[in-house]
């Protein structure tokens, strides 16, 4: 699956997101750097096809196919649209999610999964208290369980603060298992990730895990 927008923008004047051109495939994690408050919310809209674009073109395999990115992406941790509400226990959420996945969906069930990944320490732990990488990595494992979902979109995980390269290899696990992989964050966290100054970054950093897990494309 391959993902690419084209000068895609929103709003008047472009004052919600400025054109943007990217492209995110499966096997790969790709980072697209988006700065303010709602940038990052309005550009995962768009590259998850829940938000038609005011100019430019967002297509899935060549075509403009919204309501195919819907079906197979997920919008992952967006800001006032995805992000699970702070004050819900860690169980609770997986709970929701297990169901979302079609699977037995009780809070025994949703013990035994945390358990499983090794994060039953934050079982009634409110999700807005995990752990920066944690809180992703139980985000992104939970997501790629829904029928159908072959990409996903994380908005902004450096938000929550801790090591970009906590959430960075959290991504590169999904890629690794065949998904398409699109995170949306600051200058900061991408600066950080390349090794470079804010000045010095580029656009967009990729490392695709097909080729070598560990080779990073600027």
């Amino acid at each position: 699956m391959k993902i690419q927008l084209d000068q895609a923008s929103k709003g008047r004047g472009d004052d919600a997101l400025q054109p943007v051109s990217v492209t995110f495939e499966s096997g790969a994690v790709t980072l697209v750097r988006a700065e303010t408050e709602q940038r990052p919310t309005v550009l995962g809209l768009l590259a998850s096809g829940r938000m038609d674009p005011d100019t430019g073109a967002v297509r899935l395999d060549g075509r403009e196919d919204r309501a195919g990115m819907r079906a197979r992406v997920a919008l992952i941790d967006a800001p006032a649209v995805s992000e699970p509400p702070a004050h819900v226990s860690t169980v609770g959420i997986v709970e929701e999610e297990l169901m979302f996945a079609g699977r037995l969906a009780t809070i025994a069930a949703a013990r035994r999964t945390l358990d499983e990944w090794g994060l039953s320490r934050w079982t009634r732990t409110p999700i807005g208290n995990v752990d920066p990488t944690d809180r992703i990595r139980l985000l992104l494992t939970l997501a790629a369980m829904r029928p159908g979902v072959e990409g996903v979109v994380l908005v902004a995980p450096d938000r929550h603060g801790g090591d970009p390269a906590g959430w960075w290899e959290e991504c590169l696990v999904l890629a690794r298992a065949g998904l398409a992989v699109l995170v949306i964050a600051g200058d900061a966290a991408a600066a950080t990730l390349a090794g470079t100054s804010v000045a010095q970054m580029p656009d967009t950093l990729v490392a695709y895990t097909e080729r070598d897990d560990e080779e990073d494309e600027r």
